[in-house]
C-alpha cells in the first residue's frame, strides 16, 4: 500500500484576481482595527525582543474574530478570542520555524501592525535570483473558506473562462485564453444574438472603460475578476476570427474548472506515428481520476509520442504530479527512483515539522491515492514512453516543473516547447490560522539526479549553462488558434519537432508571451494574482 503524504503545496494557484494583492484578503482573520500591545495569554511574556522566538503553538487560533461552527473535514474549529498582536506573534514565529530563508527575514516588531496581512507581506526574503527576479515570488494568503472550494472541487468565482494578458502596458490587450469546461462559452449579445466565446476572443472595454488605454484600471479589475458570484460586468469583445466586437453581459457564478481537457490524437503521415495530445491545467484533487481516464485513453490508441500542454497549469497537489510522471514513463525508468526530494531548512534536516514524519523522497506514485474521486491503491496506467514533448510559458509553474524536472531526472527525455517556466522549485503547505491560509516557501524540490535549482525556470533552448536548459523551441502563444488545433504555434512546433528532430520557422516572437492571470495597472507594471494550489497537502 502506497502511502500518500499530507498534501503540500506547489506554490501557485489563483487567489482573487484584482489589481492588488491587499485584495486577496481582509486583516488576517477576520480584520478588525485592534492593535494591542500585549497579548492576552497571561504569565506569558509577549513583548517582543528582537531573535526571541515563542513557540508558533503559543499563539496559534488566538483571533480577533474567531469563528464558530466546524471547518471543512467537519471538525469544530479551535478559535478562540485573541488579539492583533497574537495573530501577529504567530505569523512570526511560524516563518522562523518554517520559512526556507527564515535567516533572510528581518525581524520587525509586530506590535507595529494593525493589519496582519501587511505584517506577513514582510516576513519573506526580498533577495533577487541570478536574473535579477525575486527569489520569494510566492508569498501569498486565500481566504480559507474560499481555498477549500478552490483545492477541493476546483470551485471558483467567474465568468467560467480565464483571460491571458498579452500587454500589460497601454496599449495593453486581453484575450481569453481558455474557457474553464473546454466548450464555447454560450452567451447573448445586447442584440439578443447568440455569441460562442472561445480562446482567443479580445476584449476591447470593460463595463465601458477602454482597456487598452484607459487609466481606470479599478473598474476594468473589478469587471475582468469579479468577486462575488451574480455579479454582472458589460464587455465589448472581438471574437475568434470576427471582424465586428459585440457587446455582451457576464454573470459571475461558482464554477467547476475540468483540469484535463482535450485529450486526442494525430495521425502523423511524415512520420507513421500516433502523436497523443492532453491539456493539463489544474493540478486539483479532481484531476487525478480525469488524468487516468486520460492516460488510460491514450494508452487505448496507442499513442507513440504525447504532447502534454501545461502552458496554463500554475501548479497543485505533488502527489498528482508523481502520479502524471509514472503515467508517462512507466515502471522501468522510475522503479526505486525517486519523484522529489523534499529539503526543508537547516532547523528540520530530518523530519518534516509539519506532519512530524521522516523526511523520505517522494517516490514515483504507481497506485491511486483514494482522494476525491478514486478508490485507493488501484494500479495506475502507464503509457511507457521514453520521450515527452511538454508546451510551457511563464505560468507553467511548480508542481508542473516538477514533472519536467522528475521525468529528466531519471533519464525521460523532455523536449519542451513555448517559454521559460515560471521558476518555483518551492513548496508548502497551506496553513490556516483565524480563517486565512498562509503560503509561505517551507522547501525545496531536488530530483533524482540531485537537481533542482531552477529558480529562473526552465528555458526551452536555453543558454544559462545550466542543468534549467533544456532542449526544445521558443514559440510565443499563439491565440489565433483553439488548444488542441495542430495549427496551433505550439503544437504545431511539437509535431513538427517528432517529424524532423528541429523547430522550424516560428519563433518566440511570431505570438504572444501573454500570462495568465495577472491584473491591469495604470503605468503598466505587472501585479501578479496569487496561485492558489495547495492545501495541507504538499503543493508546489
Amino acid at each position: 500500500m502506497e502511502v500518500f503524504p499530507r498534501r503540500p503545496l506547489l506554490a501557485a494557484l489563483i487567489c482573487c484576481s484584482v489589481i492588488a494583492l491587499a485584495a486577496c484578503g481582509g486583516g488576517g482573520g477576520g480584520g478588525g482595527g485592534n492593535n494591542p500591545t500585549t497579548a492576552t495569554d497571561s504569565g506569558t511574556d509577549t513583548n517582543w525582543q528582537p531573535g526571541n522566538f515563542l513557540p508558533a503553538s503559543t499563539f496559534a487560533n488566538r483571533c480577533v474574530s474567531p469563528r464558530s461552527g466546524t471547518d471543512a473535514n467537519g471538525d469544530p474549529y479551535g478559535d478562540v478570542k485573541g488579539t492583533r498582536l497574537d495573530e501577529n506573534n504567530w505569523l512570526r514565529s511560524m516563518s522562523h520555524e518554517l520559512y526556507l530563508w527564515y535567516d533572510e527575514i528581518e525581524d520587525i516588531d509586530p506590535a507595529d501592525f494593525d493589519d496582519s496581512l501587511d505584517y506577513f507581506a514582510q516576513l519573506k526574503t526580498f533577495a533577487l535570483t541570478p536574473s535579477g527576479n525575486q527569489k520569494d515570488r510566492f508569498h501569498y494568503t486565500v481566504p480559507t473558506e474560499q481555498w477549500n472550494a478552490q483545492t477541493q472541487s476546483g470551485v471558483f468565482v467567474g465568468y467560467g473562462l480565464q483571460w491571458a494578458l498579452v500587454s500589460l502596458e497601454p496599449p495593453r490587450r486581453a484575450v481569453v485564453a481558455y474557457t474553464d469546461s473546454g466548450a464555447p462559452l454560450e452567451v447573448v449579445d445586447s442584440n439578443g444574438q447568440p455569441v460562442n466565446i472561445t480562446r482567443g476572443a479580445e476584449v476591447l472595454t470593460v463595463d465601458g472603460v477602454d482597456l487598452a488605454y484607459s487609466n481606470d484600471v479599478d473598474t476594468l479589475n473589478a469587471g475582468m475578476w469579479p468577486a462575488q458570484a451574480d455579479e454582472q460586468h458589460s464587455f465589448e469583445i472581438r471574437p475568434l476570427g470576427a471582424t465586428d466586437s459585440v457587446t455582451v453581459t457576464l454573470t459571475a457564478a461558482a464554477n467547476a474548472s475540468k483540469p484535463v481537457q482535450h485529450v486526442e490524437y494525430f495521425d502523423n503521415a511524415t512520420t507513421g506515428k500516433r502523436i497523443g495530445y492532453l491539456l493539463f491545467n489544474d493540478h486539483i484533487a479532481t484531476a487525478e481520476p480525469a488524468l487516468i481516464d486520460a492516460v488510460n485513453q491514450l494508452g487505448d490508441w496507442g499513442v507513440d509520442e504525447l504532447v502534454l500542454d501545461l502552458r496554463y497549469n500554475s501548479g497543485g497537489y505533488l502527489y498528482i504530479a508523481s502520479q502524471l510522471a509514472y503515467m508517462i514513463a512507466g515502471d522501468m525508468p522510475t522503479a526505486g527512483q525517486p519523484f522529489e526530494q523534499v529539503v526543508w531548512n537547516d532547523q528540520h534536516p530530518t523530519t518534516d515539522p509539519v506532519t512530524d514524519q521522516p523526511l523520505q523522497p517522494m517516490p514515483f506514485y504507481t497506485v491511486t491515492s483514494g482522494n476525491v474521486g478514486t478508490q485507493a491503491d488501484l494500479p495506475l496506467p502507464s503509457l511507457n514512453l521514453p520521450r515527452v514533448y511538454v508546451l510551457s510559458g511563464s505560468s507553467t509553474c511548480s508542481a508542473s516543473e516538477s514533472i519536467i524536472n522528475s521525468l529528466r531526472g531519471v533519464g525521460v527525455d523532455v523536449v519542451l516547447i513555448g517559454a521559460t517556466t515560471c521558476g518555483k522549485p518551492y513548496g508548502f503547505y497551506g496553513l490556516d490560522n483565524c480563517g486565512t491560509m498562509y503560503f509561505t516557501i517551507q522547501f525545496k524540490g531536488v530530483n533524482a539526479s540531485g537537481f533542482g535549482d531552477y529558480t529562473d525556470g526552465f528555458v526551452p533552448a536555453g543558454t544559462t549553462g545550466t542543468d534549467a536548459d533544456v532542449h526544445g523551441c521558443k514559440v510565443g502563444d499563439d491565440f489565433d488558434h483553439l488548444l488542441g488545433d495542430e495549427s496551433e504555434g505550439r503544437l504545431a512546433t511539437a509535431i513538427y519537432h517528432i517529424e524532423t528532430g528541429s523547430c522550424g520557422t516560428l519563433s518566440a516572437s511570431a505570438y504572444s508571451s501573454g500570462a495568465v492571470g495577472s491584473s491591469l495597472s495604470a503605468g503598466g507594471a505587472r501585479v501578479s494574482k496569487p496561485l492558489w494550489r495547495s492545501n495541507r497537502i504538499m503543493v508546489r
